[in-house]
């Protein structure tokens, strides 16, 4: 299913949480929303969910007018899902099936399917309020799928798991983009990177860069040098900032980073400058860009 969105906004009183955004989602890409907490991307899924109606724009999804219902073709997870912990994993499905218009005995048949592809099926008569956060994530996703939606949409799906609910959620999102498209949001750099075709990355409700993963990279693709100092502060970075080569230094949590056009020249005078100001270097790296700093450069332009 093709999704438009043309100049889509959402303003609560005089906040204004999503900014006039555009983009296109084709039918079999996996997207990831992302951005810092707070830049929009909940309100933005909640708008395409029909949860909320938007206060300016159009969201038109191929094969639809707009402004009609579209939520038989939408599976949504909230970011904080809800779930009745007396029910078991099968009984909850089934509930979500028959409220999604499924006979009872098609909602079983689904519900069972779904529980084996999402890899709880030995929980499939256990209490939801027994499942661990990594399982109550699967059962969440299996409820998004009940009604075979054209489009999955999750908010922040991995977020608040542990490391072993983390891993396992992703290799099931990895798996699911093979037969449906997908949208989620996420800040975790490292999960978009990892299972995403595509960016939206949003801040402060903007869409500020969007596109196929790779011609990002490729974009914004250039060499670093990363550095450590015995002793880190301002007046480096400002010094840094107007070297020969360099073209951008940032403050990291483990040293200074500087993005370099020429990485020969930019090594030659920051060594030089490190010598005159007697600064005492503990580490020397040329590296490539990652996403995080495609992230930090874009957001603070």
């Amino acid at each position: 299913m093709d999704l438009t969105i043309e100049k889509l906004s959402k303003k609560f009183n005089h906040h204004v949480a999503v900014n006039d955004i555009s983009f296109q989602l084709e039918s079999g890409q996996c997207v990831a929303l992302l951005g810092a907490n707070g830049a929009g991307k909940t309100t933005t899924l909640r708008m395409l969910s029909g949860l909320l109606t938007p206060t300016a724009g159009s969201i038109k999804f191929e094969g639809y007018e707009n402004g009609r219902d579209i939520r038989e073709k939408i599976g949504y997870l909230p970011q904080y899902p809800v779930f009745h912990g007396w029910m078991t994993g099968k009984e909850f499905l089934v509930y979500v099936g028959q409220l999604a218009h499924l006979t009872k005995n098609d909602a079983a048949e689904r519900a069972e399917q779904l529980l084996n592809q999402v890899g709880i099926a030995d929980a499939t008569n256990t209490r939801i309020s027994k499942y661990s956060g990594g399982m109550r994530q699967r059962l969440g996703i299996a409820q998004a799928l009940i009604h075979k939606p054209s489009l999955l949409m999750l908010d922040e799906p991995v977020s608040s798991l542990d490391p072993i609910g983390r891993r396992e959620v992703l290799t099931l999102l990895e798996e699911l983009k093979q037969e449906t498209t997908i949208l989620f949001s996420t800040h975790i750099l490292n999960d978009a990177e990892e299972i995403s075709d595509g960016l939206l990355l949003m801040h402060e409700g903007s869409l500020v860069e969007q596109g196929d993963l790779d011609d990002l990279r490729e974009k914004y693709q250039s060499q670093k040098i990363e550095l450590d100092f015995k002793t880190t502060d301002k007046d480096q970075i400002d010094q840094l900032t107007t070297l020969a080569g360099v073209r951008g230094v940032s403050a990291d949590r483990d040293g200074i980073i500087c993005l370099v056009d020429d990485a020969a020249l930019a090594r030659e005078s920051i060594l030089t400058k490190t010598l005159e100001m007697n600064w005492e270097l503990t580490n020397f790296t040329v590296a490539r860009t990652t996403l995080e700093d495609m992230f930090m450069e874009v957001v603070n332009k």
